[in-house]
């Protein structure tokens, strides 16, 4: 029963959820590492959110007359082999690599999340037809398997999505089994199913949130995962077009200019290194704050 408090004569305020609020902020912030990581994120997401109109350059207009420059004061980070501004393309390939990796772990951990309960839920032949296809993907190399989709689907941001969701799936299925299995063993789920509850509601409503808190940890450090498939994808020339701000495509593009200007390969290669690691260590610290097994 959730816990409410009166304030004045009719305004109710439920003190359950607000003290849940204040003990992950208290735990959070003593996650200092993961903390300013997150910081680092949210900021990831102003620059995706606001880099066409923030980035000091068209990161598509060429420039022939300042053809890969090194950084100075006009162009903080150096330009392309085309004159581009490559500070301009990161910020705007921010955008496109958080979305890309982003809509493929959400397609992933929803088809997952469903997979899992079913599996766990109804057992018997269900559970071994999800487990056992499972056990088939998981014998694929991730980077492998979604070379061979977007090979067959052809190559492009969203069939880059597709890729990198289809070998989500069975790492998002089995967490959810597993937890789904512990669970459904409990005090209130046998109450609910004694009362009559239909298995879709005691698996949505009373299972599932018991699922939430290893999926935000395991979903938090897949981003980074994608991030890196989705770049190799374009760096292999089967994801965003050459001329796209994509930090993969970027970095195809500037690897024949590796000896003599470094920076153009250095600069998005460092955005990719910092955007995963940021996105480990905050999957790590929400681990340490919400799994139960690494509760003192």
């Amino acid at each position: 029963m959730e816990v409410v408090k009166e304030i004045g004569h009719n305004v109710v305020v439920p003190t359950e959820k607000k003290s849940r609020a204040r003990e992950f902020w208290k735990k959070w912030k003593k996650q200092k590492t993961a903390f300013w990581a997150g910081f680092f994120i949210l900021f990831l997401f102003v620059i995706a959110l606001f880099g066409p109109w923030i980035a000091p350059y068209d990161p598509y207009e060429p420039n022939y007359d300042v053809t890969l420059q090194t950084p100075s004061i006009e162009h903080w980070a150096g330009t392309d082999e085309y004159g581009r501004d490559i500070l301009s393309r990161i910020i705007v390939g921010t955008g496109i690599s958080l979305g890309v990796s982003f809509s493929s772990v959400l397609v992933g951990a929803v088809v997952g999340t469903i997979l899992g309960l079913i599996s766990g839920y109804y057992g018997g032949w269900m559970d071994r037809l999800i487990m056992r296809w499972s056990d088939v993907m998981f014998a694929f190399p991730d980077l492998l398997l979604a070379i061979a989709i977007v090979a067959i689907l052809g190559p492009g941001l969203t069939n880059v999505v597709v890729a990198v969701a289809v070998f989500s799936i069975p790492s998002f299925a089995r967490l959810i089994r597993g937890n789904t299995l512990a669970a459904k063993e409990a005090v209130f789920v046998e109450a609910a199913r004694s009362m009559g509850a239909k298995s879709s509601r005691i698996m949505f409503r009373h299972i599932f949130p018991e699922t939430v808190s290893s999926m935000i940890v395991f979903f938090s450090m897949r981003i980074g995962t994608s991030i890196l498939a989705a770049s190799s994808l374009s760096f292999l020339g089967l994801g965003a077009a050459p001329e796209s701000p994509d930090w993969g495509a970027m970095l195809s593009m500037g690897r024949d200019y590796l000896a003599t200007s470094p920076h153009v390969v250095i600069i998005p290669g460092i955005a990719i290194f910092l955007t995963v690691l940021a996105f480990n260590l905050v999957g790590d610290g929400l681990r340490d704050i919400l799994d139960p097994k690494t509760k003192n």
